[in-house]
């Protein structure tokens, strides 16, 4: 049986950028073991003055977008520019064996082979937004262990995409131009949380499609009223396979660094973002306590027949459940 690593083990591999150790960390705040989540959060504790100097950026949309082959491409660029970049790839859960299906690595292939990236696929589990339960502890991670630029792909425009929004400081919306009403599919409401939106594959016959799309999604973005930190979302255009754009792109999100920073908004940001993060882990604690109380777990094996034949109002017996289990 192999020795599990002590916190300063895993300290001291993280602070020297070993990737292994990282890796090897971010298995550990994911796993569901109570003697892993204990060491994981006294972990995260000891490494939390050693994070937050990174960019956290999303990216997200619709599937076949070419998100993995824009981030390979965007992210290379930054490693030229001098930076350490970490992917946090959230993928498509398997329901059968619970783990990650599409596997980012092999869709990166070039951007994991340099000593400059780290790319980490998660399984995304049940939770909304295609965002991995543990995406906040291994971005901090990943801060402690020197990367510059934190990009977090999601899984596609999902149920809530606010999950994302509420954990990085830029928000990256990935669209194709030429399928048709430009507008169709995409929810207002992505837009709307939207920093930037980037059409993609614009090259070759595309590229007047493209154009086309820029207008039409920039006519759509001035409808809407100006958030909270006062930024106008632009639209850029680009191609991750000619690399077109991409400066730009990062260029863009550089000059919005720039200005939140300066108006005070960058740092409220993560200070809202911190508190979500609390209430966050309260309901998973909670809801793990609550699963794991032997009451209930007898009470739900007699009564989840009922509700599977309609006799009971599952709404009742969350109810009932609940007040048992504050009562005990």
């Amino acid at each position: 049986m192999r020795k599990r690593k002590s916190i300063e083990e895993y300290k001291k591999g993280i602070l020297d950028g070993d990737r292994v150790l990282l890796s090897q960390a971010i298995t550990l705040v994911e796993s569901n073991l109570a003697s892993d989540i204990r060491l994981a959060g006294d972990l995260v504790q000891e490494l939390l003055p050693f994070s937050g100097k990174s960019i956290r950026i999303g990216i997200t949309g619709v599937p076949g977008v070419g998100k993995s082959t824009f981030i390979e491409a965007f992210g290379s660029l930054l490693i030229s520019m001098g930076k350490k970049v970490a992917v946090l790839a959230v993928d498509p859960t398997s329901q059968k064996t619970k783990g990650s299906i599409l596997g980012d690595k092999t869709r990166m292939e070039k951007l994991s082979s340099d000593s400059r990236a780290f790319i980490r696929p998660s399984p995304s589990g049940s939770t909304l937004g295609g965002v991995s339960s543990k995406t906040r502890e291994a971005m901090l991670l990943c801060e402690a262990a020197g990367f510059d630029v934190i990009l977090v792909e999601t899984v596609g425009v999902g149920q809530s995409e606010t999950a994302v929004k509420g954990m990085v400081d830029f928000f990256l919306l990935l669209m194709l131009a030429g399928a048709g009403d430009e507008l169709q599919g995409i929810k207002k409401g992505i837009m709307e949380m939207a920093d930037a939106l980037f059409i993609n594959k614009a090259d070759g016959d595309n590229v007047q499609a493209a154009k086309r799309a820029k207008v039409s999604y920039q006519n759509a973005l001035h409808l809407f009223p100006l958030g909270e930190n006062n930024w106008s979302a632009q639209v850029l255009m680009g191609s991750s396979v000619t690399k077109d754009g991409l400066e730009s792109c990062w260029g863009l999100i550089e000059d919005f660094e720039g200005k939140m920073k300066m108006s005070g908004f960058w740092e409220k940001n993560r200070s809202e973002q911190r508190l979500s993060w609390l209430d966050e882990s309260i309901q998973s604690e909670l809801g793990k306590a609550f699963y794991r109380d032997s009451k209930v777990q007898d009470r739900l094996k007699i009564e989840r027949e009922k509700v599977l034949a309609g006799e009971l109002s599952p709404m009742k017996l969350a109810r009932e459940l609940t007040e048992m289990f504050f009562k005990s």
